[in-house]
């Protein structure tokens, strides 16, 4: 794809800079920060504010100066031969991984919907029913129990979890923000850690049910009633969701479905289904 124009930054700018799928270029004064998805960001005036940049590279030119910190994520942090004029106070963040791929997500938003079919592609997906397969079947014999008893109440009362996952999912992205802003920085933090946390483990446990429950369901459609394995019910739930998250446009409402369940069962994880209706 052609190299957008770069928004160039002359003068004084007393708001913030943010640029999406297009590099920035700071000749002047900026007195707050720089902000750029997919396009580098060039320094060579001043900025008082942090510098950011998603999918692209912080260039710091000779005689330029940035007061707070740089992040990258997706890319590098070039600067000349002498030190940086830098805030000593500040820090770098710096994340090399994925720089085409987040470099062109930005410049072309809608690739994020449709996959791009490559041997690395079909690799990714390999790894991925791999990863899950081995998540699933170790949670499996560590807590059979509960389990099994996930898998109950995913059948007998899907409606309810997924309730309950959606209202706790509106719960943590309305308060973790109102968390940090609000609360003292090492009480917020500590919020959003432990939300962080529960998001993982709960979506850990709740795709091991989900590829259980679908495991099994798809072993009696292909195998009959009879077949019982339960490596192989992980296996068959683990191929059916990587190829159902490589469905290109609708796989990030698969991806919010699954947590939304996910949040539902684990925090229903000591609620105990009668084996009496699960007979019903």
């Amino acid at each position: 794809m052609a190299e957008s124009e770069p928004l160039i930054i002359e003068g004084v700018r007393t708001s913030d800079v943010f640029a999406f799928g297009r590099p920035i270029i700071v000749r002047g004064l900026v007195d707050h920060g720089v902000l750029a998805f997919g396009g580098d960001i060039i320094v060579e005036g001043r900025v008082e504010g942090d510098v950011a940049v998603i999918g692209g590279s912080i260039i710091q030119r000779e005689g330029s100066y940035i007061g707070g910190d740089c992040i990258i994520i997706g890319g590098t942090y070039h600067h000349g031969k002498t030190a940086p004029g830098r805030n000593p106070a500040s820090v770098t963040v710096m994340y090399a991984g994925y720089e085409q791929e987040l470099r062109e997500l930005g410049r072309n938003p809608a690739s994020f919907l449709t996959p791009r079919w490559s041997l690395a592609y079909f690799g990714q997906r390999l790894l991925s029913v791999l990863f899950w397969f081995i998540v699933s079947l170790a949670l499996s014999l560590m807590m059979p129990g509960v389990i099994g008893r996930a898998v109950t109440r995913l059948k007998l009362a899907t409606l309810r979890v997924a309730l309950i996952g959606a209202i706790s999912a509106g719960a943590l992205s309305l308060g973790v923000p109102i968390a940090l802003r609000f609360l003292p920085s090492a009480l917020g933090a500590f919020v959003g850690v432990m939300a962080l946390l529960l998001i993982i483990f709960s979506y850990l446990f709740g795709r091991t049910v989900i590829h259980v429950e679908t495991g099994r369901w798809l072993q009696r459609v292909l195998f009959g009633e009879k077949a019982r394995s339960e490596s192989v019910a992980l296996l068959l739930g683990a191929i059916f969701w990587a190829v159902a998250l490589s469905l290109p446009v609708v796989w990030p409402l698969i991806v919010a479905g699954l947590l939304v369940v996910s949040l539902g069962l684990a925090l229903t994880a000591r609620h105990h289904v009668s084996w009496g209706r699960a007979a019903r």
